[in-house]
């Protein structure tokens, strides 16, 4: 009888990555494409965080100092819930100094308290609170519109090119390249200097115009992989129309290149915003912006920092929400830029197929200990004649 060698834990050869197969096949066992991008998203704890701590950033800025849009003579105006507005002057008080107080007494300080003016305020009395939600307002309209404008050029276009191919492909790529050879904050600050009175949507549907040419070479490349796919040649064997084809087979499989440089462009939309704005060629007086307030106040920066502290903490706050939720986003829809599992769930999954492997082995070993065993028994009888026995051999019986 010849033992089955049983494996050792933590050194069954390929046992890293089959843990991580099985873990990845646990995972999507018996879930739909969307189950299983809503799954991985929702495990990835930057992403997740980024996305809560950008949806309170969007409700306080548009629940606290109500909206007042103008585009081309059109004024939507709500009220909120903060005291003050953009526009107001209180009376200054403590110098101007922020009243927001975070350290707790039994830490030796004055205990956690708002004030009527937690952010501050500016060198006229403006509350920097009111003036930074409403900045704040500004530069998130801008990333969603030029995000949209953006997607929608830069989808269609690559789609085009990739799927028809030929005078299409080199015209439509031809263009592109114009496009990205122009410089986008050079038109911004042409273009801003005109529209930047009108309001941030009318700014932002210019520099929205100039974004989508990285988008769109990707989803070009995306596409003309798709359209050698067998579920193509599927479809067009079916009588589908090439405009089905693209909208309801190609492009939903393109989703995840589409959905993860969105939040791309729309991470730069708001830095170019905000650049524009500090170089006087964004969103005009008497609105405001984030990058505005920034350029309004750089002569105060060495006596009152805070001027600065907070518009600059909202842009980077906005842009790494943004940048998580896309890195997020991309190992949700695409499997190979996954991240490894945990440690703990690596070493679980590892002594979990360990396990089975000492399972099956001894299994095994005793299936060939029963059959060596029963191929040496001896035969209980020997017939003589028809209804005669003896005893075996070995056995006391009568002569």
């Amino acid at each position: 009888m010849t033992n089955a060698p049983l494996p050792e834990p933590g050194h069954t050869a390929g046992s890293v990555t089959d843990a991580e197969n099985n873990l990845e096949l646990k995972e999507i066992e018996g879930l739909s494409q969307g189950q299983i991008v809503r799954r991985r998203f929702f495990r990835h704890r930057g992403a997740l965080v980024s996305m809560v701590a950008l949806a309170l950033i969007i409700i306080t800025a548009f629940s606290s100092v109500g909206l007042a849009f103008s585009f081309f003579g059109i004024d939507i105006r709500t009220p909120g819930w903060w005291q003050w507005t953009w526009t107001q002057i209180p009376t200054p008080q403590n110098g101007g100094a922020p009243t927001l107080r975070l350290v707790p007494e039994f830490l030796g300080g004055d205990g956690i308290r708002f004030g009527d003016h937690p952010f501050g305020q500016d060198e006229v009395g403006r509350d920097i609170f009111a003036v930074v939600m409403r900045g704040t307002q500004q530069s998130i309209v801008i990333m969603f519109v030029v995000g949209i404008i953006g997607v929608t050029i830069g989808t269609v276009i690559g789609a085009i090119s990739g799927f028809f191919r030929g005078w299409r492909d080199s015209v439509l790529m031809r263009f592109t390249d114009i496009i990205i050879t122009i410089p986008v904050i050079v038109v911004g600050a042409v273009v801003g200097r005109a529209v930047g009175n009108q309001g941030a949507f009318a700014l932002a549907i210019v520099l929205g115009l100039f974004a989508w040419t990285g988008l769109a070479r990707l989803v070009r490349a995306e596409v003309l992989s798709l359209r050698e796919r067998e579920f193509v040649d599927a479809a067009r064997v079916a009588g589908a129309s090439n405009r089905r084809i693209i909208f309801k087979h190609v492009l939903p499989n393109a989703i995840g290149v589409i959905i993860v440089n969105a939040t791309l462009l729309m991470a730069a939309a708001i830095l170019l915003e905000t650049a524009l704005s500090f170089l006087g060629f964004g969103v005009q007086a008497p609105d405001t912006s984030l990058g505005k307030i920034i350029s309004d106040n750089q002569a105060a920066f060495g006596t009152r920092p805070w001027l600065f502290w907070w518009p600059g903490a909202f842009i980077i706050a906005i842009a790494l929400c943004i940048n998580f939720i896309g890195d997020g986003l991309r190992d949700a829809f695409d499997p190979r830029q996954k991240r490894l599992p945990s440690s703990r769930a690596l070493a679980r999954a590892t002594a979990n197929r360990n396990d089975l492997a000492r399972a099956e082995a001894l299994v095994g070993t005793r299936g060939a200990d029963n059959q060596v065993d029963g191929s040496r028994a001896p035969r209980s009888t020997t017939t003589l004649d028809e209804g005669d026995e003896r005893p075996t051999h070995g056995s006391r019986g009568d002569a």
